[in-house]
């Protein structure tokens, strides 16, 4: 299919796109939708840590776009528009469509239509339940019909997804995966002058490789100060849009050791949940069993750092079948023997950096470039000997 200008605005003034305060603008008509299939959308994008807007005011018939809705579509990376069996009935929603489409081709957004329990051609055509709708409209509104007529053509002929038959929970999931994808959410600082990132996660993808479906658990381990840490935000960062939920819990050792074992698990529990841990149980036994009763239906992404005894591991991640198929555990140490008393399935070895990646983070550091000139690499090379005690 060859692309539609607004497709072509899109791609082409993606340089230009002014700063986002949303990242998706929902699009759709309250009657048919607010209460079932968008607000189970809204709600699964909101969980993902998408910032997403919806309007929850119910419009008054013949009002028109208040400023507030059309600061919103200009300032999302992606309008999502719902188009359901009633959609053409609600002027409100078709004057929004041809806002969108200005603002797509202006400012160069993505625009994203999603064909509830419509079939595509008859948006495209005005077909089906939009005849209805639009013999009403002309013989009122003559001018706009033309307008509305000719951004239903151009949005039902971009790339879409369709909803007919299934589950709308699983289209919804795929859908907000999609959506965390494209907007390559990082939401772990890992830092700017890192070295052979793409190496580990290549390695540590490769033993994910959950094919299987099966629960994996995932050991990093190397000495301190070795970037097992940037490594598992780094992995976390890639891979979480995969999960319904994920946890990066950071210094395990520290905060079960200041303030023991109950708040780890409420910690995870919070994270999962969306902050709506509403259970209460007041020792490490009873939060084991919550654990597992909250988790074992969600598709997981849990990264457990700075781990340093087994107790810690045994009383938030502690064994496979507390969760659901497909879900993933990291857990990064010093200790390798630790992981092997866990029982995971891999452990990868962060390794000291070889001599060209050194002269490469030093470079980066020191010049804010990869190489260094030639008059300061020599320079570089003593302080690396220096730093391994060969001076």
């Amino acid at each position: 299919m060859a692309p539609t200008s607004i497709e072509r605005a899109s791609s082409s003034s993606s340089t230009s796109i002014p700063p986002s305060k949303y990242d998706v603008f929902l699009s759709f008509r309250g009657e048919d939708t607010r209460e079932n299939f968008t607000d189970h959308l809204y709600t699964t994008l909101v969980e993902r840590g998408i910032h997403t807007f919806r309007d929850d005011e119910v419009i008054e018939r013949g009002s028109e776009i208040t400023p507030k809705l059309l600061k919103a579509i200009e300032e999302s990376r992606f309008c999502v528009v719902v188009f359901s069996k009633g959609y053409a009935y609600s002027r409100w929603c078709l004057d929004e469509l041809v806002k969108i489409i200005e603002c797509v081709k202006e400012n160069g957004q993505t625009i994203i239509p999603i064909f509830y329990h419509v079939d595509p051609s008859d948006v495209w055509k005005q077909t089906g339940s939009f005849t209805e709708a639009f013999v009403n409209h002309e013989k009122q509104y003559e001018e706009e019909t033309k307008r509305w007529e000719a951004a239903l053509r151009e949005v039902s002929n971009i790339s879409r997804w369709h909803l007919e038959h299934g589950y709308e929970s699983k289209f919804i999931k795929r859908f907000a995966n999609e959506i965390r994808r494209r907007l390559n959410c990082k939401i772990l600082s890992v830092g700017e002058n890192i070295v052979g990132m793409d190496f580990h996660l290549d390695k540590l993808n490769s033993l994910i490789n959950n094919k299987s479906n099966e629960v994996r658990m995932i050991g990093i381990y190397g000495i301190g100060g070795i970037g097992k840490t940037t490594i598992a935000k780094a992995i976390c960062n890639s891979i979480s849009y995969k999960f319904d939920s994920w946890s990066f819990l950071e210094n395990v050792r520290e905060i079960g050791s200041s303030c023991g074992l109950l708040q780890l698990q409420q910690n995870l529990l919070n994270d999962i949940l969306s902050g709506r841990n509403i259970y209460k149980y007041h020792n490490v036994d009873e939060g084991v069993s919550v654990i597992k009763d909250r988790l074992h239906s969600k598709k997981v992404l849990i990264v457990v750092d700075h781990v340093d005894n087994l107790s810690q591991l045994e009383c938030i991640v502690g064994k496979h079948d507390w969760f659901c198929q497909g879900s993933v555990i990291i857990i990064a140490t010093r200790n390798k023997h630790l992981l092997t008393c866990h029982g995971v399935d891999e452990a990868y070895e962060v390794k000291e950096l070889n001599y060209e990646e050194s002269i490469e983070l030093l470079s980066r550091y020191a010049f804010k470039q990869s190489l260094p000139k030639d008059d300061y690499k020599n320079l570089l090379v003593r302080a690396i000997e220096y730093a391994k005690g060969s001076h």
